[in-house]
């Protein structure tokens, strides 16, 4: 398991998440429960509490994990935020809505007509097809579970 783990978090590293927020966020992937205390995840992948801590915190501001308290304890568990965690990371497209406001706000900037401009304005149009886009394919892909028998209720 810990050669997946740290596998699919390399991966991640790659594209772009921070390297422990990615080797917590595997960990309970990984995890039959989907859920792992602290001292579990420092164990299971022998670093700090301290890193476990930070890798929640940016876990947590990203939408991928939540906090629970165990029940008659004081011990908190780390849970992915629900099973379609890929939702989670699909929903980002407010980073593209913001990135396509400021493309457009570049390109009267520069100028419609100028080289700038124009491939600036380009690069808004990418943003406003890639929100479209994630859009449908999550429709599609709930389709594909729903047919599969393997939709959740959400």
């Amino acid at each position: 398991m810990s050669r997946f783990v740290e596998r699919f978090a390399a991966d991640l590293v790659e594209a772009g998440m921070q390297r422990m927020g990615a080797r917590v966020f595997a960990a309970l992937l990984a995890s039959d429960s989907g859920a792992l205390t602290s001292a579990e995840l420092a164990e299971q992948l022998r670093i700090s509490p301290a890193a476990v801590s930070g890798a929640i915190r940016y876990l947590a501001q990203v939408d991928l994990v939540a906090r629970e308290r165990e029940p008659g304890s004081r011990r908190e568990r780390y849970r992915l935020c629900n099973a379609n965690w890929y939702e989670s990371l699909s929903r980002r497209d407010q980073i593209l809505v913001r990135w396509e406001s400021t493309m457009r706000d570049g390109a009267k900037i520069l100028g419609p007509d100028t080289p700038a401009g124009q491939r600036v304005s380009e690069t808004a149009e990418f943003f406003e097809f890639m929100q479209g886009e994630l859009h449908t394919m999550l429709d599609r892909w709930r389709a594909y579970q729903a047919a599969r028998g393997g939709a959740e209720e959400q």
